[in-house]
């Protein structure tokens, strides 16, 4: 018998290609692709165009561009459109109704008018949660009255979290599946068992008002039969991720000397051997690792982290160094406060080794080390969104490199993403069959 040809699919709003690199890695061939980022589709192209996928540059409402890719899949009978629409008008910290105006909220529509044209068996959008809820949920109905096209397409609707795929951060994401409605078939989503929920950090506070934070032995939540957190903390499993089986090995890096920024493009030696099943996969046949430079930081943030219990935030800094400025020297614009301005849940997290990290943004200071007082580098980034080490940020300045990554689909949630919807199109026996074999896997005590 002849191997089964593998799905072909066309990623809009591509961005540096964590989506495409899932899909990939679960055998879907990415024909196509664009973004409008010239430095995120610069890094898309480097670590893509070897797979055979064309990038066009540029804005998909522009005719030219939208040309250009029906130039790229001409002759191709594609199988699946996906893409995340840019999400900033989306998010919930921005949930307003000016935001139902928003024009970001309409590129939605680029990417059907590509569905309507190729007529794909599937599309697939991912968003943040708050797309959902947007103005009290009467856009998030809306947007998915306009996926359904009139009764064309199937369309269905479940949030997942990246941290049930193997990813080492809890990441919830909204996700949006058509399916055409001549295959008469529903679809089918990627688990959500919720690890990150069954296991948390405690927050525990000493007779001198000292915070730690741990995660308790007695969390008895069970997935298949077994501990999460037992399945948690196992360096030998891939199920479920923390930091330090993440990104333990890399430890050693430093930070950039205040006047000095290392090289970003030049790959340096790992020091340490792999001491995790994660770390194995995400080095494979590596030598070498790039995006390892780490930015420097100010005297006033190490005695800020140094004071911060692992896992802790900003609440957890004593009052004492609360105060703008800690050594006398100024930085930053004067805003005429004496106190630090960034009082929120946000401000300086620091890692907790043995738990999932907390969802990066595109920010360099969104997390901190759990070991070093000291930022992420490029590649802890990508190690937390599950791109393997092979995959290189190397176009932009360091803000868009921390922006790429944190803005991406982390690749092992876009791989699970991709078994789905191969699943989904599966013969309906074999599929019955499957859906019989990952129910009693998944079986949740």
């Amino acid at each position: 018998m002849k191997p089964p040809k593998p799905l072909l699919a066309l990623d809009l709003f591509c961005g540096a290609g964590g989506l495409s690199e899932g899909l990939r890695m679960a055998g879907v061939s990415t024909i196509a692709a664009n973004d409008i980022d010239p430095w995120a589709g610069a890094t898309y192209a480097e670590n893509h165009s070897k797979h055979g996928t064309v990038f066009v540059p540029g804005d998909i409402t522009d005719a030219k561009v939208r040309r250009e890719l029906l130039l790229a899949v001409k002759g191709k009978a594609i199988d699946l459109i996906c893409g995340g629409p840019p999400c900033q008008a989306f998010s919930q910290v921005r949930n307003h109704d000016r935001e139902t105006k928003d024009p970001r909220n309409a590129l939605y529509r680029q990417l059907m008018n590509l569905v309507r044209e190729l007529r794909p068996r599937v599309f697939i959008m991912e968003n943040v949660v708050g797309m959902q809820n947007i103005a009290g949920g009467s856009v998030g109905s809306r947007i998915l009255r306009d996926l359904a096209q009139g009764g064309d397409y199937r369309v269905g609707c479940s949030v997942v979290d990246a941290a049930d795929h193997g990813v080492p951060q809890t990441r919830r994401r909204v996700l949006i599946m058509g399916l055409r409605a001549d295959l008469e078939r529903e679809p089918i989503f990627p688990r959500r068992v919720g690890a990150a929920e069954r296991v948390q950090l405690e927050r525990i506070i000493d007779r001198k008002g000292r915070a730690t934070y741990d995660l308790p032995a007695d969390q008895l939540s069970l997935i298949g039969g077994e501990r999460v957190l037992e399945r948690l903390l196992d360096p030998a499993r891939l199920d479920f991720v923390n930091v330090e089986q993440a990104i333990g090995d890399l430890i050693d890096l430093e930070p950039s000397a205040r006047l000095e920024r290392k090289p970003s493009n030049q790959p340096t030696r790992y020091a340490r051997r792999a001491t995790s099943a994660y770390q194995r996969l995400m080095r494979g046949s590596e030598c070498e690792v790039y995006n390892t430079d780490v930015p420097s930081i100010r005297e006033d943030t190490v005695r800020r982290l140094a004071a911060i219990p692992l896992g802790g935030n900003f609440r957890d800094i004593p009052e004492a160094l609360q105060a703008r400025y800690l050594n006398g020297t100024k930085w930053g614009p004067d805003l005429g406060r004496e106190g630090l301005s960034r009082k929120h849940y946000y401000a300086y997290r620091k890692l907790h080794p043995r738990y999932f990290s907390w969802t990066l943004n595109t920010k360099t200071d969104c997390v901190y080390h759990y070991g070093p007082l000291r930022a992420l580098s490029v590649r802890e980034f990508a190690r937390l969104h599950s791109f393997p080490d092979a995959y290189r940020f190397l176009h932009g300045d360091r803000h868009s490199r921390y922006q790429q990554v944190g803005n991406a689909v982390p690749p092992l949630l876009g791989k699970a993403i991709a078994e789905a919807v191969m699943m989904v199109l599966e013969p309906v026996t074999s599929r019955r069959s499957r859906r019989t074999e990952l129910a009693a896997s998944l079986s949740v005590t």
